[in-house]
C-alpha cells in the first residue's frame, strides 16, 4: 500500500508508527464519505510516540504549517476515530515549526530572522497547537525559589469536561518538545 499522506524528504525512509497512522488515515479516508474530501490534502512529516504516566502513551502527529489550517477543520473527528484504532494511545496535532537561533558576529545571515522563527514564538505556537480545540484563556510564569520557572496556563472552562483527562497528556508532551515545564488549568469561576 502507497504511503500517501506521509512527507519525508528524499531518501528518508518512514517510521513504523508513521505507517501505522498513515494507514489508519487510509482507512478513514475509504471508510468515511464525509471525512473524504477533507483527508485528502492532509500530509504528515512525523509522528512522535510520548511517554505520559503509568504506561499511557500520546501520539504527537506533525503536520505542515500551511497545512494546519486543513487539519483543524477535521481535527476533532480524526483524533476521536485515531483514539478508537489506537486505544492505549492520545492524538495530537502540531505544526511542524522551525527554530532559526540568533545570528551571531561570526554566521551573519543575509536576511533579518523573521519573528515567526524565534524559539518563543514557535513554542507558543506549540502550545496553540497542543489545546487547539479549546483556547488559552491566560498564561503565568513562576519562578521558584531555586530558579527554576514553572508556566501555568488557564484554558477556557467552557472545554473542562471534555479536556479534563487529557492535561497530563499537554503537559507531558509540551515538556518533552520544549523542555519546559507547564501545568495546565481551568480558572476557578469567581462569584462577586
Amino acid at each position: 500500500m502507497a504511503t500517501t499522506h506521509i512527507l519525508k524528504r528524499e531518501g528518508i525512509l518512514p517510521t513504523e508508527t508513521e505507517l501505522l497512522v498513515d494507514r489508519a488515515l487510509q482507512d478513514l479516508e475509504a471508510h468515511s464519505p464525509e471525512l473524504k474530501k477533507d483527508l485528502r490534502p492532509i500530509q504528515i512529516t512525523s509522528v512522535k510516540e510520548v511517554d505520559v504516566t503509568a504506561g499511557r502513551k500520546a501520539l504527537v502527529i506533525f503536520v505542515p504549517v500551511p497545512l494546519l489550517k486543513a487539519v483543524h477543520k477535521v481535527q476533532q473527528r480524526v483524533t476521536r476515530e485515531l483514539e478508537k484504532k489506537f486505544s492505549d494511545r492520545q492524538v495530537l496535532f502540531v505544526a511542524q515549526r522551525r527554530i532559526i537561533r540568533k545570528p551571531a558576529r561570526i554566521n551573519r545571515a543575509k536576511q533579518p530572522r523573521p519573528m515567526s522563527r524565534t524559539m518563543a514564538v514557535v513554542h507558543d505556537k506549540i502550545l496553540d497547537d497542543l489545546v487547539y480545540p479549546t483556547e488559552i484563556t491566560g498564561k503565568r510564569t513562576r519562578v521558584k525559589v531555586d530558579g527554576s520557572k514553572v508556566i501555568k496556563v488557564f484554558l477556557d472552562s467552557k472545554d473542562a469536561t471534555s479536556l479534563e483527562y487529557k492535561l497530563d497528556t499537554f503537559s507531558a508532551v509540551y515538556k518533552r518538545l520544549t523542555s519546559k515545564d507547564v501545568v495546565f488549568e481551568f480558572p476557578a469561576e469567581q462569584a462577586f
